[in-house]
Parts: structure tokens; C-alpha cells; sequence
């Protein structure tokens, strides 16, 4: 498909998204920043492969607020913390969706009708955990959307291609350590071509097919809506 399309179409206001996830009207939200900008958490990167510490340090940044939220294209250091990200040639840094960091336990929902494309546990330290990926249309034109870090309990009865309702419950954000062992959040993506894939997608690219990868990933927030990530810094 051509991917250059999709921003304009779900950025057409006469689409209406249901929330991923139920928040407040109005709610309180928290920009979280995992980059080297964040000098703190650059000096204590030595601490995130401790997932409890890593949880404890979050909660610390949401500090009551609704959520906290962020990461979008983002040259993220936090991946440091697994092999995951930094075997092979070049280590994979840019994050590719939107994080909502929430308790574990916290709903999920679709944001439109959707047909489910494909789910799968996606085991290992730092990878996505229980994963559901939907598939859906507007102006006829096919695109996707994943949902990291969710519980195994998410993925029970599920069956590929079968109908979800807009605003109908899709799972739920895991604990860790089986969400990947990661601090409770949710990782949500749209994905414009699934190039082949089931279950599981790249959510984070190698410096070097950044544009590739956000032209094949547009913004989330096109669908999330949150005022706070369209303010400039």
C-alpha cells in the first residue's frame, strides 16, 4: 500500500477513534522521556535491568497523574537493558509507537472495528510479551494496529480473524515479568503494511532505517489523541 497515505486519512477529523485505553475526561497526563536528554536516568541506566527498580522509578515519574506517556520516534537508552535490542550488527534504539505506562490490569480496547489479525506470547527479556495485532479499513484502505505487553490471560480464546467491535475489550496491560519483563504499559503501534508478519512486528528500529520504519509506523497519536503529545518542547 502506499504508506505516505495513511497520516492524511486517519488524520481526516471526520473519523472518530475510540479510546485504547479508558481514561477521565480531561485527564492528567505525564510526558515521560527516555532518551539521553534525561540526565538522571542516564546516570542510573544500570539499574533498569532490575524490573522492579525500573517499575519504581516510573511510578515515581506518573506520580498519581492519569498516565504516563510518550515515546514516538524517540533515541531511547532504555534498551540498553536487553539483548534484545542490541545484538547483531547495529543496536535498535527508535521507538516506533506510543507507550502508556498504567497499572497492570488496565483495559484495553479497540479503537474502530477491527478484525483480529493475529496474536502470539512473544517471550524473552525486553521483547513485547502477549501480543494482539488488529487489522482495519477506512477509505478502503488496510492498516493495523499492536498492542504490546499485555497479560497472558489476554491472548485465551482468541481465534485469527475473528470480529472485534469498536470500543470492545482486547485484552489487558500485563504485569511483568511475563509482559517481557517490563514496568506495566501498554505499546501501541499502527503499522501500515504487516509485510508478511503475524503476531509480532519491530517495535523499535536501528538509527540507520529510522524514516523507513516511522513511514511504515506513522504517529499513534493520530488515533491516541493526547493533547500533550502535540506540544511542542
Amino acid at each position: 500500500m502506499h504508506t505516505t497515505h495513511l497520516p492524511k486519512i486517519l488524520g481526516d477529523n471526520r473519523h472518530h477513534f475510540h479510546q485504547v485505553i479508558p481514561l477521565p475526561r480531561n485527564p492528567r497526563l505525564v510526558l515521560l522521556d527516555f532518551s539521553a536528554n534525561n540526565s538522571a536516568l542516564v546516570r542510573d541506566l544500570d539499574t533498569l535491568g532490575d524490573t522492579a527498580r525500573f517499575t519504581n522509578y516510573v511510578e515515581s515519574l506518573v506520580n498519581g497523574a492519569a498516565a504516563g506517556v510518550g515515546g514516538y520516534s524517540e533515541d531511547r537508552v532504555i534498551y540498553r537493558r536487553s539483548p534484545h535490542f542490541v545484538s547483531g550488527a547495529e543496536p535498535r534504539s527508535i521507538h516506533l509507537g506510543v507507550d502508556i505506562w498504567m497499572s497492570a490490569g488496565t483495559p484495553v480496547l479497540a479503537p474502530l472495528d477491527s478484525r483480529l489479525h493475529s496474536f502470539r506470547d512473544n517471550q524473552g527479556f525486553g521483547d513485547y510479551g502477549p501480543t494482539v495485532i488488529l487489522e482495519h479499513e477506512l477509505e478502503e484502505t488496510t492498516f493495523y494496529t499492536l498492542y504490546g505487553h499485555l497479560s497472558r490471560e489476554s491472548l485465551a480464546g482468541l481465534q485469527e480473524n475473528q470480529s472485534v467491535a469498536v470500543g470492545q475489550q482486547i485484552g489487558e496491560i500485563g504485569p511483568y515479568p511475563e509482559n517481557g519483563d517490563w514496568p506495566p504499559h501498554l505499546h501501541f503501534q499502527i503499522i501500515a503494511d504487516m509485510l508478511g508478519m503475524k503476531g509480532d512486528f519491530p517495535g523499535v528500529a536501528a538509527p540507520s532505517q529510522r524514516d523507513h520504519y516511522l513511514q511504515l509506523c506513522p504517529d499513534p497519536n493520530l488515533i491516541l489523541q493526547f493533547d500533550i503529545l502535540n506540544m511542542p518542547f
